[in-house]
């Protein structure tokens, strides 16, 4: 059976970009999972691969080989992975394309394991090997069986990320700061697959962010695994507020959105930079897992329930308008229904603009899984459902308030077979993970991808808004 897949099929819900032309070396297709960190590196070897000669296709079996970049983070994103690799395998097998290339977080953590299980892989290209992806996209089309797997240790500095070959909307843009993760949460494998926290150097970032304003990117969004860390590695001490500061000049970028915050290294200097500069964004996501003291401390959070509800408060006194965006899990080994409406309580007293809930997923080389105290998974589910139905009702009710509000809005995409009718974000709305505006326009006002626009909120349908556009884009 042939399988029809885009050129970049990813749970980032990225667009499909065009068919790149070239091909001296071959042609190949692309398939990326996983979060933006990971979508950076797909990035990154679509890059490289157009710089040494190959062509990028459409139809994986039109190709002569397909890269699978993975996640392996929970159980359901290596289900995923695992489903892509058999189904290009399947085309192999069918001889309609001769290699599958395998790389990413999900290679990084099974490594020899996934040959065993899946021999039929071509090579396996670890998280911190990807920049030799050519090298392994030469043997297959030349033929060669010298090395079928590639991995390299975590090196001391984060990777350098420019000439990517980008596969988001040309109007927006992630930006990776630094790679890994120092925190050692029992439930999280991240520092194994991706190392020990490595900063990416000031120079190197502006750099970066300038090559992608020149590229059409009007909104940075800036990711990392560890975002407040940024520079204690290389610089002794937190330089988030000083590369921020960097940043908002260069022409081009309009918008500055933060991702991926840990509740440290937030001093009142980080937050009166996000305050005072017109184009950071009033938007963090700051994942936060839970708030009763015990299931902090069993997760290896190194934040207490009262150190959290200050922090909350404090950024909401500082930052006008803010959005925070954050994630709980429940069903963490020996909590217990008390634990849960403390959490619920927590929902309710902060009102999170943007949150989700997940249940803990048991991951067998994290210290979570020697813990006792586990779950059955019809609890965990239960829990989900009690804590997000708290979550939507505030959610619900944000975006009622939000009703004649005038907003400046970011237009992603026309909505197929409406007459001008839109997909916008606000601030409060990074791609993909949150809520979207449905904007309509002046017939005398054309709008278009990537403008920005003023608008009004003028209603709302559960999660999104509905706005009119009531100014001139630019």
């Amino acid at each position: 059976m042939s399988i029809q897949l885009p050129i970049v099929e990813s749970t980032q819900s990225s667009p499909t970009p065009p068919t790149v032309e070239g091909g001296a070396r071959g042609r190949y297709a692309f398939i990326s999972l996983g979060c933006p960190k990971n979508t950076v590196d797909s990035e990154r070897m679509l890059g490289l691969l157009h710089s040494d000669g190959y062509q990028l296709v459409q139809d994986p079996a039109q190709s002569d080989f397909v890269v699978i970049n993975t996640c392996g983070f929970i159980d359901r994103a290596r289900k995923e992975s695992m489903d892509t690799i058999d189904q290009m395998l399947e085309l192999k097998k069918q001889g309609k394309i001769r290699g599958v290339i395998v790389s990413g977080c999900l290679a990084e953590r099974e490594r020899e394991a996934l040959l065993e299980a899946r021999p039929e892989i071509d090579s396996l290209v670890g998280v911190f090997s990807r920049d030799d992806i050519t090298k392994m996209a030469s043997q297959i089309v030349d033929g060669l069986e010298e090395q079928r797997t590639l991995f390299r240790p975590a090196p001391i500095r984060a990777l350098d990320d420019s000439n990517r070959l980008r596969i988001t909307p040309k109007h927006f843009a992630y930006l990776k700061i630094s790679e890994g993760c120092d925190r050692l949460c029992t439930f999280c494998a991240i520092p194994k697959m991706r190392g020990k926290h490595a900063s990416k150097p000031i120079e190197d970032i502006i750099a970066e962010a300038t090559q992608l304003a020149q590229s059409g990117a009007r909104e940075l969004i800036i990711v990392a695994q560890d975002t407040t860390y940024y520079g204690r590695d290389i610089y002794g001490e937190s330089r988030l507020a000083e590369l921020l500061q960097r940043l908002s000049p260069i022409e081009g970028i309009e918008w500055i959105r933060l991702m991926y915050y840990y509740p440290m290294y937030i001093d009142d200097h980080l937050l009166n930079v996000m305050a005072d500069t017109p184009k950071i964004l009033p938007y963090v996501d700051m994942p936060l897992q839970h708030i009763n003291g015990e299931m902090l401390r069993r997760m290896s959070r190194r934040v207490t329930p009262e150190s959290t509800r200050e922090l909350v408060a404090k950024m909401r006194d500082r930052i006008d308008n803010l959005v925070i965006r954050t994630t709980f899990i429940t069903g963490f080994p020996g909590e217990t229904q008390e634990h849960v409406d403390e959490l619920e309580a927590f929902i309710n007293e902060a009102k999170f603009e943007r949150a989700g809930v997940f249940t803990y997923s048991l991951e067998h080389d994290t210290p979570a899984a020697k813990l006792t105290g586990h779950l059955p998974d019809d609890v965990k589910l239960a829990r989900q459902q009690q804590l997000m139905e708290a979550q939507q009702r505030v959610a619900f009710q944000w975006a009622k308030n939000q009703i004649g509000r005038a907003v400046e809005l970011i237009i992603d995409k026309e909505i197929d077979r409406e007459k001008n009718v839109w997909l916008a974000r606000s601030h409060a709305d990074a791609p993909d993970v949150d809520a979207v505006v449905y904007l309509t326009g002046a017939a005398r006002t054309p709008l278009f991808e990537g403008a920005i626009v003023p608008a009004e909120i003028v209603g709302c349908r559960d999660y999104d808004l509905v706005a009119a556009a009531v100014g001139s884009p630019r």
